[in-house]
């Protein structure tokens, strides 16, 4: 195959004959051989940094028209660096780590992957919030330092017990169809409206007032940075439990470890911390109150391979049709 025509943009395009170059950024947890094959067999010069920092990246990409990126920062002082560019494929549902602005500014598109693993981070979340309900992480600690039974006072039926869901996107209503199941009444939260079977809306406030749990499915932006804090912890039903498989900056830290020191929140179960990994000392990775994973939620062998492939396909399709599968917005 030829090489491909990349869509126009704000910059000056490879020369005509020349193969585009794509360049992967740093690579977390998966294998981008797949990834490189369908780049390559579109016609693509594909290189690989390894790495988020941004001399490095400018350095192997000061030519290169596409990005494929994990968590790489791409902010406007990076892009100015990349006259070229014509997309940012992420390899996660979450944008928050791209410049939205500075790439339409540049007249460049940002492409993410919505579905890829949405059944692993439902089913991660619908975990968490089981054993917090169920009290496997005081089980665990307690049996393993000598208590063998430590008592059941944060124990409870699921089926008396209502869920709140924040954020009714793909994941948000799949973990909402998993909570329906288990749960007594699932209610859902998002700022965009439409109805979800099964699930009844109401305002942000409500749902917190209402919920025994509340699990969080919303996107990072300045609206939602520190959506749980202080004060919107203190709406919440006593003892209530909170879980989060999106982004860790939802939640205010500090606002989160003293709710859970007085017993107000009685368990929080995290994939996601504010800062990753949590530095050491973090109170509220240490805390009792909370069972922690890794950010690990999306992993399976089928969503490895589905982030690699559907990224690059996002390249190639933009390459050959001006729109990525999954443009973002």
């Amino acid at each position: 195959m030829g090489a491909p025509s990349i869509a126009p943009g704000s910059g000056a395009a490879s020369p005509a004959g020349a193969a585009p170059l794509a360049v992967y950024t740093d690579i977390v947890d998966t294998d981008p051989g797949p990834g490189i094959a369908l780049l390559e067999a579109a016609g693509f010069r594909v290189e690989v940094a390894g790495s988020d920092d941004p001399d490095v990246i400018a350095g192997l990409a000061a030519e290169a028209e596409a990005l494929l990126i994990g968590y790489s920062p791409i902010t406007a002082a990076l892009l100015d660096r990349l006259p070229r560019l014509r997309i940012v494929a992420t390899q996660s549902v979450g944008v928050d780590m791209v410049d939205l602005e500075a790439c339409k500014a540049r007249g460049i598109t940002v492409a993410n992957l919505p579905a890829s693993a949405t059944e692993e981070v439902a089913s991660h979340a619908l975990a968490l919030s089981l054993a917090l309900v169920r009290g496997l992480h005081t089980f665990d600690r307690s049996s393993r330092s000598g208590e063998w039974n430590a008592g059941i006072a944060d124990l409870s039926r699921p089926s008396t017990l209502t869920v709140g869901v924040l954020g009714l996107g793909r994941i948000g209503r799949a973990f909402a169809s998993f909570a329906g199941s288990v749960y007594g009444e699932v209610l859902g939260y998002d700022p965009i409206d439409f109805e979800v079977p099964g699930v009844r809306r109401l305002s942000l406030d409500e749902v917190l007032a209402q919920s025994d749990i509340v699990s969080l499915h919303l996107p990072l932006t300045a609206e939602t940075h520190h959506l749980l804090d202080a004060s919107r912890l203190a709406q919440m039903r006593p003892g209530a439990r909170i879980v989060n498989v999106s982004r860790g900056a939802l939640i205010d830290p500090a606002a989160l470890v003293a709710a859970l020191d007085r017993g107000a929140i009685s368990g929080a179960g995290l994939d996601v911390f504010e800062t990753e990994p949590p530095e050491a000392g973090d109170p509220l990775w240490q805390h009792e109150r909370v069972l922690a994973t890794p950010h690990a939620a999306y992993l399976s062998p089928q969503s490895l391979l589905d982030y690699v492939v559907h990224q690059a396909e996002n390249v190639v399709q933009f390459a050959q049709t001006g729109r990525p599968v999954t443009p973002f917005g």
